[in-house]
């Protein structure tokens, strides 16, 4: 009887080592969920420039002003295939959440941070890192200062090409021509009155970020 029941265990324990032999782990999903493609909003932009970098930002409503890290990633800017207007974007490394954001406008200028080699300082009035479109003061630091120059050549080389294509963009239509603009997308007088004065400012040279972000916002280039 011990023996046959041995037998038993034995013939038990082959079946159970077979069955795990035939295990197979994978499991059909029961809803299967097609593949979305995320868009970044940067498809219809070329990539001028692109380096990792630390961004910081003046943080003027605390009780005691200090500046204040706002990420580490890459720093790009951006040209608009169509529009030609050309954006500074930055993503934080992993979330790649957006930590800087705003169009390079002609009078933007990069200012040396606390005498560094390697880092730059420089004002928007239009930073849309949080969506809603605020002004800034940031600051942005490089490994070292050969990567902080060509970032500062390439800026302004932007700034410029922005400021060539903003005046020229604004020269070659006349009043009339800007009134049949006016009219045929829309606008209302007010409106149009408005897009007028920021002309002439233009062309005094005397306009500034929030003028430039009311003109890419209305694509009157």
């Amino acid at each position: 009887m011990a023996e046959t029941k041995e037998t038993h265990e034995e013939h038990d324990t082959s079946t159970e080592n077979a069955d795990d032999s035939n295990h197979d782990p994978q499991f059909e999903p029961i809803v299967s969920l097609p593949e979305q493609e995320i868009k970044t909003l940067e498809e219809d932009e070329e990539e001028l420039f692109k380096m990792r970098a630390k961004l910081f930002r003046f943080a003027s409503e605390n009780d005691l002003p200090e500046w204040k890290e706002r990420g580490t990633g890459d720093v790009k800017l951006l040209k608009h295939r169509e529009k030609g207007t050309i954006r500074l974007l930055m993503r934080r490394d992993k979330t790649l959440k957006i930590c800087a954001n705003h169009y390079i406008t002609p009078l933007m200028e990069l200012k040396p941070n606390a005498g560094s080699d390697r880092a730059w300082v420089w004002n928007t009035h239009a930073d849309f890192a949080d969506e809603s479109p605020k002004p800034e003061l940031l600051a942005i630091r490089f490994l070292n200062a050969e990567n902080a120059q060509k970032f500062k050549a390439k800026f302004e080389e932007c700034r410029n090409e922005v400021d060539k294509g903003a005046k020229k963009g604004y020269l070659q239509f006349s009043l009339a021509d800007h009134y049949i603009y006016c009219f045929l997308e829309g606008y209302s007088a007010t409106e149009f009155w408005m897009v007028e004065f920021i002309i002439l400012l233009a062309q005094l040279h005397w306009y500034d970020d929030r003028l430039w972000q009311t003109v890419v916002e209305k694509d009157i280039l």
